[in-house]
């Protein structure tokens, strides 16, 4: 009985997931190719660690204070928005939330552990998760899809990042992300 119950749970999701339109949002295009999905999406990160309301917070560093480029050892727990344009007022459709820190002493080396959900169109409820390594201070970075959630169920892919906008005196950034995921229908 429990098995009927969830093949049906799945048909019906599926099925609901092909009903919708891949116009839905201008962000991402949805194209089904047999019996993947895949989902190309262009979308805006912005970590804010300045201000009042940062959107990225220390919430660890070394004892010892080192001399390393990025502070090795410093882990930041983040709530960052998501949107469509590089501009903060941009429609909002997600937030990044995790923690990334500082993994390599000689560079700007980050291991970002972070889940981009969303709250726009059809991805609405839907997240991705992200676990690789940053190597900031490359042009474009790129980073491996691990899994998601609601349409992102069992995500593999891969994250291209290239920062758009750099504070260096506070460390604010706005980071474009192109993406690629593949789930199954």
């Amino acid at each position: 009985m429990v098995k009927l119950m969830i093949t049906i749970f799945i048909f019906l999701v599926t099925r609901s997931a092909r009903a919708q339109s891949s116009d839905d949002v201008s962000w991402a295009k949805r194209v089904e190719t047999g019996s993947q999905v895949v989902t190309s999406m262009q979308f805006y990160f912005h970590d804010t660690l300045s201000g009042s309301n940062p959107s990225a917070i220390k919430v660890a560093q070394p004892q010892s204070s080192t001399n390393s480029l990025g502070g090795f050892g410093n882990l930041m727990m983040i709530d960052d928005p998501l949107t469509e344009g590089p501009d903060k007022n941009s429609k909002l459709i997600g937030h990044a939330r995790g923690m990334y820190g500082q993994t390599a002493q000689n560079d700007l080396g980050l291991i970002m552990v972070l889940n981009y959900g969303f709250t726009d169109g059809i991805y609405k409820d839907s997240s991705f998760s992200l676990l690789s390594l940053n190597p900031a201070m490359q042009t474009v970075r790129e980073m491996a899809i691990v899994g998601g959630t609601g349409l992102f169920r069992l995500a593999r892919g891969y994250a291209l990042a290239q920062t758009y906008w750099f504070d260096p005196s506070t460390g604010d950034a706005i980071v474009g992300y192109n993406v690629t995921i593949a789930t199954y229908i």
